[in-house]
């Protein structure tokens, strides 16, 4: 309730209370001028034994005005906008809110300004005040999102509670986790949820406020100087949490140049400025075999990665990366290694060590069983799969053609003695499987677009209730197309296409 709203009741109150008897009081008065009166005991007496009881009612009325209206806002208008907690979000953008004790947002407040670009269509966060705080959170994740904050596999979110009722405080982020991580997976989004209840101090405080940061991600700084203190605040502080998060995971190796730092090395490497490039997005993979940030660049119409080393800046476009060491883990009778599942993962594609361009290889449980996943590329191929950990068996495996790299020789595929005469069809191999290339001219076929119209294209091929099929996706100057092409016959059974909309912001 607002000071306007209690006035306005009180007032009523009084009103209907108190008769109206201001004309004759004004009579009485203008008779009465002259008179002097006695105020002896026995007036003071008849007032308060009723003759006049709605004087004791319009006194007790004042007197609460006094008290509800008084002290900045009155005792029950400062409950309702008392701080009891304070909850903070960070990924890069820092938005802290402050909340009272149902659990209403009193103040959003975006810390940094990637954080105010995440709010603009929130009023800047004053949208969110007086909502319940699990719908605050949630509309700040969803915008998040939107934004491209999220959008990776390893991609983080840091919610952090600060509270004196330390009970209500872990109450608080048990509730948000839940509320966050549906809203993820509503989304079809696999970012990371972490949290924690941090308790106030006033000189990390000051240090969150000096580089614009909230309390919550200083403390995750805090974490990463006691492993390594050699570090400075203000350098931590620039990160991400997912990049916090690796540093802690991977013991601080040292201090990561950045994603600026990365995206410059390769605009440089490549002797362009930002304006050459009309879109771009970087990824730091700190834990990976090779630490390093991705960089994908629009040039031309055309997308491309690149990797940079994340402590030496060096691109490791064309590098065979796997000289770099990786962390050692025990090879026994249960688990074969990482570098015996990256070998397996190698024989399966083919593939020599000498042309792979990146690679990454995660140790990890899968219903209770431990297994690796192993990704790697070489030069047009990347490649996806899942050994098992104990018997070095393949269980999951994925290989597609990378964007911009259809000119690159594909597979050998032997061709049939009856092949259609059709020169627009593809050609059936022996084997049951027309191929890679084949699936792409069938898809071209049926869009009506040749292979000299195209500016991107991506070939995956996988399996889809036992049978194999090559899902394609390519794109002319305005349009964009996927499709879906049975491998042993060449049918084009799913098709669809629509108009070029800034894609590579999606």
């Amino acid at each position: 309730m607002t000071d306007q709203e209690l006035m306005q009741r009180l007032k009523s109150a009084l009103e209907a209370t108190a008769p109206d008897d201001f004309g004759d009081v004004l009579s009485r008065c203008e008779a009465g001028k002259g008179t002097v009166i006695d105020m002896t005991n026995a007036t003071n007496n008849n007032t308060n034994n009723g003759k006049k009881p709605w004087r004791r009612a319009l006194i007790a009325a004042c007197l609460a005005l006094v008290v509800l209206a008084g002290g900045g806002g009155g005792i029950f208008y400062q409950q309702a906008h008392a701080v009891a907690s304070i909850v903070s979000l960070d990924v890069n953008p820092s938005i802290e809110l402050t909340v009272n004790k149902n659990e209403k947002v009193l103040t959003c407040k975006g810390l940094n300004a990637e954080a105010a670009v995440v709010l603009m269509d929130m009023d800047g966060g004053h949208d969110l005040e007086g909502a319940k705080l699990d719908v605050a959170v949630n509309a700040i994740v969803g915008a998040l999102v939107r934004n491209g904050y999220l959008d990776h596999l390893d991609s983080a979110i840091l919610i952090s509670v600060e509270d004196k009722d330390a009970a209500r405080g872990e109450r608080i982020q048990q509730e948000l986790t839940e509320a966050v991580g549906g809203t993820l997976q509503s989304a079809a989004n696999s970012a990371a949820v972490l949290t924690q209840t941090v308790a106030a101090d006033k000189a990390l405080d000051a240090q969150a406020q000096q580089n614009n940061i909230s309390t919550g991600k200083a403390y995750l700084v805090e974490q990463v100087m006691a492993i390594d203190p050699d570090l400075t605040f203000e350098g931590l502080a620039a990160l991400s949490v997912e990049e916090l998060r690796d540093l802690i995971t991977t013991g601080v190796p040292g201090m990561p140049i950045g994603r600026d730092a990365a995206l410059q090395a390769v605009l440089d490497s490549l002797g362009l400025t930002k304006a050459d490039v009309s879109g771009m997005e970087v990824d730091p993979e700190l834990d990976d075999r090779t630490p390093c940030y991705e960089v994908e660049l629009l040039i031309d119409g055309r997308e491309q990665e690149f990797g940079v080393h994340a402590y030496t800046g060096e691109v490791l476009r064309g590098l065979d990366v796997q000289t770099a060491p990786g962390p050692a883990l025990p090879a026994s009778g249960d688990d074969i290694g990482e570098d015996a599942a990256y070998a397996a993962a190698l024989a399966k594609a083919g593939v020599a060590e000498s042309d792979v361009t990146w690679s990454k290889v995660k140790r990890d449980y899968d219903d209770g069983r431990l297994e690796y996943e192993v990704e790697f590329r070489t030069v047009g191929m990347e490649y996806d799969c899942t050994v098992d950990a104990a018997t070095g068996t393949i269980r999951d495996w994925d290989a597609e053609r990378l964007p911009g790299a259809m000119t690159a020789p594909g597979p050998v595929v032997t061709q049939a003695t009856n092949a259609p005469a059709a020169t627009n069809a593809p050609a059936v191999a022996q084997t049951g499987d027309i191929g890679e290339d084949a699936a792409y001219a069938a898809a071209l076929a049926k869009a009506g677009v040749t292979e000299s119209d195209v500016t991107w294209s991506k070939v995956k091929r996988d399996y889809d209730d036992g049978r194999l099929e090559y899902e394609v996706e390519f794109r002319t100057s305005d349009r964009e197309y996927e499709c879906t092409v049975d491998a042993a016959t060449g049918d084009v059974f799913e098709f669809d296409s629509e108009p070029l909309d800034d894609w590579f912001d999606d």
